[in-house]
């Protein structure tokens, strides 16, 4: 990133509230994400293996990527001012639940539905983030401000990741000690709205004259929007394109990651407080190489195709599993997390800005909900297949090459078919 254009960027009044509101709202999902990942995963009560963690995924991702794709119509029809100001208090007050509900010893089906709707507001949230975006900044700085709202985003997520890991440690890992962690996730959630409601109400969209008028039809039908949506798509194949890529990116960094948190929990240490300090060492490495990948990303794709730059992205995770990953070792394995923090962040960066720039906004909700539900939904197949296929030690020479030839595999096909399309803009 060039200073210059960073602070032309940040000059913007706009885009610095709609960023601050992402902000907040991610250091809230760090602290929530490692209470709930603590108590599921790293209680000393808890066995953890790859079918627990697949039905955890399940239980929690699964049925919003059902919904996903609807909830992308109404961010098309609602004002995403208001989605971004509402979000936050529905979140808070489910985390309260979630809250309730440990405290009172009740960590079933209840609690896992009460988790399920604080995250699927989130990406609904997310998704009026990225939707939101093309109207703070002109189309020339839509590489930089996603890499500067995406990195951010991410490593202050890991700031509240470590605050929430601080607060486990300073209170404990019991239910109870968790319910009051929760209780602070939801605090600052309500100042999320705070900073939200500083945002122009009519100045994110959606521009609803820019549509034509089969699409307000649809939207006063959510399958006939959806189905719009889709045939949308269908007419931007480099957007299409990019959603296969990044599904089966998502595929098999899921894989890998359900192999590290295995690792970390019943490999490399058989403590539970000790494998969480590693996981989230991990988290924290596989977070600088996402900065990276988010320094280096925008210089690069204004000398290359951003086809060019993924593609070579997926080659080199191939490579770093390759070399970082068969001794099953934990300085190797923290090396290969931060090659592929570098390569997921360089993909979603491209993708993001394939999508803005390909999409009409008219359609950029619901193009935007359906990356969320891939985003999902992915990760939930890859749980499954972890499931059937990564002992509990998390240690498998079998897996790990199949997920190194598919990078491989995944680059070419992607580098063949989008040789064949016309570039997306630079």
């Amino acid at each position: 990133m060039k200073g210059a254009d960073l602070r032309t960027v940040l000059r913007g009044r706009d885009f610095r509230r709609l960023y601050a509101t992402r902000l907040v709202s991610q250091l809230t999902d760090g602290v929530f994400q490692v209470a709930l990942a603590g108590y599921v995963f790293f209680s000393p009560e808890r066995q953890t293996s790859a079918t627990a963690a697949a039905a955890a995924f399940a239980t929690l991702l699964l049925p919003y990527s059902v919904l996903g794709p609807f909830v992308g119509v109404f961010i098309d029809r609602w004002s995403r001012r208001q989605i971004l100001l509402v979000a936050p208090l529905l979140r808070a007050a489910c985390t309260v639940g979630v809250a309730a509900l440990l405290a009172a010893g009740q960590d079933g089906a209840p609690f896992y539905l009460a988790a399920l709707l604080v995250l699927g507001i989130n990406r609904f949230f997310l998704s009026a983030l990225s939707a939101a975006l093309p109207h703070v900044v002109t189309r020339e700085q839509l590489v930089l401000a996603n890499a500067l709202s995406v990195t951010s985003g991410t490593i202050i997520t890991f700031v509240g990741a470590g605050i929430g890991y601080g607060l486990r440690r300073l209170l404990g890992a019991g239910s109870g000690d968790t319910a009051a962690i929760l209780l602070c996730a939801a605090g600052i959630w309500l100042l999320t709205a705070v900073v939200a409601a500083t945002l122009d109400r009519r100045g994110l969209g959606p521009d609803l004259d820019e549509a034509p008028r089969r699409t307000r039809e649809a939207l006063g039908n959510v399958l006939h929007g959806l189905l719009d949506g889709l045939r949308h798509l269908r007419e931007r194949p480099p957007a299409a394109l990019a959603l296969g890529v990044i599904s089966v990116h998502r595929f098999l960094y899921g894989i890998t990651l359900i192999m590290t948190l295995l690792l970390f929990r019943n490999h490399f240490t058989t403590d539970a407080e000790a494998g969480l300090a590693g996981f989230a060492t991990a988290l924290g490495v596989s977070g600088a190489g996402f900065f990276v990948g988010a320094v280096i990303t925008p210089p690069v794709v204004r000398r290359i195709a951003k086809e060019t730059w993924i593609t070579a992205l997926l080659l080199s995770g191939s490579v770093v599993l390759l070399v970082f990953g068969p001794p099953f070792a934990e300085p190797l394995w923290l090396a290969g997390a931060f090659g592929l923090g570098v390569v997921s962040q360089g993909v979603k960066l491209c993708v993001d800005t394939i999508l803005q720039e390909s999409v009409a906004d008219a359609y950029r909700g619901r193009v935007f909900s359906a990356y969320d539900m891939l985003f999902n939904a992915t990760f939930v197949a890859a749980a499954a297949a972890a499931a059937a296929t990564v002992p509990v030690s998390g240690r498998s020479y079998p897996v790990l090459l199949a997920v190194v030839v598919a990078y491989a595999l995944t680059a070419a096909a992607y580098r063949t078919l989008s040789r064949r399309r016309t570039p997306s803009s630079v």
